[in-house]
């Protein structure tokens, strides 16, 4: 277990190697403005998992053993090893663990997390089974701006194809939808933004809680451009919904989402911790995706560098190169790194 142990704090470094520094200097410093705004970050404790397996379910070595606790602090050495001399905002929620997580002591430590950072935020991680008034109570009790449902705690139990408001009831949206507040959205079902019922259930939503700022992970939890391209015609027709390309590493995919709702929806966010601070990359094929990490794969490397960079860098990679190929002025990109975001958040009235 010591050896486990010390295997994984060496993992848990933050230092970037000298590959790490050679794709920061020569493909991504001239990207990252001077102030960025990170609206997708996650704070918790790993005992906020009250799964008594916990410890041989699936966050047991990225969370339990690599990253057991996401404080401010830990995320201002992250940004601080990987966009050096940048000052960071961030839109910070509780680590949705499934499926048995403390929602009380995850949302307290959110909000104590991000208490007197005055530009910073967090939004209420809630399940289906919180009435309107105690989401309400926890909101002014913790200054909250919105809420943050995940598919994991669908009420069906089926958090791969379980709808919208199987997760997130109406009773809760129209408790955002008074308040003007966000509501930041984990997409379910396997073609993600593709899915006609998720498509249907945007168009009635957002249009009847038109109050709502939502946000769609994940570039609508779209890791490759094909779902996006399918409901780009859709997706033009809300104006309340915005977009974060946390995790996002295929550049096709948020060059689509740019295309077809224009940059000035699409805002960065990190996805620490702790996955922007692993090592692999979300890759896209045929009509799926996953994470390639240095341990789940036997390729063989030997005819090239075999190291992995941080997914972050990976996913700054590609929204770099759909900068380029659209053209982004230099405004363009302070507000996808910055000023979208600000607005967005500063936007919510306590």
């Amino acid at each position: 277990m010591e050896e486990h142990l010390r295997q994984a704090a060496e993992r848990r470094q933050v230092t970037p190697n000298d590959l790490d520094r050679r794709i920061w200097r020569d493909e991504l410093e001239w990207l990252v403005p001077s102030r960025v705004f990170d609206v997708h970050t996650h704070v918790y404790r790993w005992e906020f998992n009250t799964d008594p397996a916990k410890e041989s379910g699936p966050f047991a070595e990225t969370v339990g053993r690599l990253w057991p606790e996401a404080t401010w602090n830990a995320l201002d050495a992250c940004d601080a090893a990987l966009l050096p001399g940048r000052t960071v905002d961030r839109l910070c929620f509780g680590f949705p663990f499934a499926p048995a997580c403390d929602l009380g002591a995850s949302n307290r430590f959110a909000a104590e997390q991000v208490a007197g950072k005055a530009g910073s935020r967090a939004l209420l991680l809630v399940d289906p089974a919180m009435t309107a008034e105690a989401v309400e109570q926890q909101l002014d009790e913790l200054g909250m701006v919105g809420l943050k449902p995940y598919r994991f705690y669908s009420r069906t139990g089926d958090a791969v194809n379980c709808r919208i408001t199987d997760f997130l009831p109406e009773h809760q949206i129209a408790v955002a939808d008074r308040r003007g507040l966000i509501v930041m959205l984990h997409l379910s079902r396997p073609q993600g933004i593709g899915d006609p019922e998720n498509l249907a259930d945007l168009d009635r939503l957002t249009g009847r809680y038109a109050n709502v700022k939502w946000i769609l992970a994940h570039c609508a939890r779209s890791y490759a451009a094909w779902a996006i391209e399918q409901a780009s015609e859709r997706l033009r027709r809300w104006p309340n919904v915005w977009y974060d390309t946390s995790s996002v590493c295929e550049s096709d995919a948020i060059e689509a989402l740019m295309q077809a709702v224009g940059p000035e929806r699409v805002m960065y966010g990190s996805d620490d911790l702790p996955v922007g601070m692993l090592r692999g990359k979300y890759i896209a094929f045929a009509r799926a995706w996953a994470f390639l990490s240095e341990d789940n794969h036997a390729l063989n490397l030997s005819h090239c560098d075999p190291r992995m960079t941080f997914t972050r860098y990976e996913q700054l990679r590609a929204m770099a190169r759909a900068v380029r190929r659209l053209a982004l002025s230099r405004a363009q990109v302070e507000a996808l790194f910055f000023g979208t975001a600000r607005r967005l958040v500063d936007s919510i009235s306590f």
